[in-house]
């Protein structure tokens, strides 16, 4: 079975949805292409209020991107106390956080020469 390989874009897209589905909140976008030295191009960064919530975006992400491209993340940590999930996807990073966490780390504030999307969910409009 040939893999295709989708661009960013909609590799973004499909892990927004994903997100999205299952009402994940305060997403955020952060483009690192300008960025000397980042391990990947895109940061996608969301919040859960359990983890409980966390584990299922994860899963919702994880579902999306693999029935839609086939895709799936290269590697998963943090699984195992849903507090803090990376998902690595290469060149697009999903970092899934309880808010309480998501504040004391900061990422966004580490990052902050990146160019930051925040996303509207539609789902809570």
């Amino acid at each position: 079975m040939q893999k295709t390989k989708a661009s960013a874009d909609e590799l973004i897209t499909l892990i927004l949805h994903g997100i999205e589905e299952v009402k994940g909140n305060d997403t955020n976008l952060l483009d690192l292409r300008k960025i000397e030295n980042t391990v990947c191009d895109y940061f996608i960064i969301c919040s859960g209020t359990s983890n409980t919530h966390v584990s299922a975006i994860v899963s919702s992400i994880q579902k999306t991107v693999s029935k839609s491209i086939k895709d799936k993340p290269w590697h998963v940590e943090g699984l195992e106390n849903a507090e803090w999930v990376l998902m690595d996807y290469v060149n697009v990073v999903v970092h899934v956080f309880q808010k309480h966490i998501r504040e004391f780390y900061d990422i966004e504030g580490l990052w902050g020469d990146a160019k930051v999307t925040k996303i509207e969910n539609s789902v809570n409009q």
